[in-house]
């Protein structure tokens, strides 16, 4: 099976991004704007976390805060679980299953390079398990 660098080659490695002194609000706008569940954040070109839905939900919505008044660095996930390109499919699958994460961010000799998401992962799993289908399929009836 493939790797991370697999899928950052189909996908892209461009990841949207929020600055940590940034409301809330303005990152729920962002993400509504881009469609995506997660920004990662960026202080000073140095990747320092990530936001997501889940924490909006947990840190913001349940506990009465108002995200015009909160902001990203207060709530972010700091120093979130990642992956280099070379990690395998199969370990961000496991990785992502056992730690209940959505995003894994991408490092390379403690650089971003880009952002997978499990909708990534299971997307990368149909095509590969297509590609084997159709080439056994090929081979079974000579084609």
């Amino acid at each position: 099976m493939g790797t991370v660098r697999h899928i950052l080659q189909k996908k892209g490695s461009s990841a949207f991004s929020i600055d940590p002194n940034a409301t809330v609000y303005r990152a729920l706008e962002l993400m509504v704007e881009r469609d995506v569940g997660s920004l990662l954040v960026i202080d000073n070109g140095r990747f320092v976390g990530i936001f997501t839905e889940r924490d909006y939900a947990r840190k913001v919505m349940l506990k009465g805060k108002s995200s015009k008044d909160t902001f990203i660095h207060d709530i972010m996930s700091e120093h979130p679980i990642s992956v280099t390109p070379d990690a395998t499919v199969e370990e961000c699958m496991s990785l992502m299953t056992q730690r209940y994460i959505r995003y894994l961010p991408v490092l390379e000799e403690n650089e971003l390079v880009g952002l997978i998401s499990i909708g990534d992962i299971v997307k990368y799993i149909i095509e590969d398990q297509k590609f084997i289908i159709e080439n056994l399929e090929h081979y079974i009836t000579g084609h």
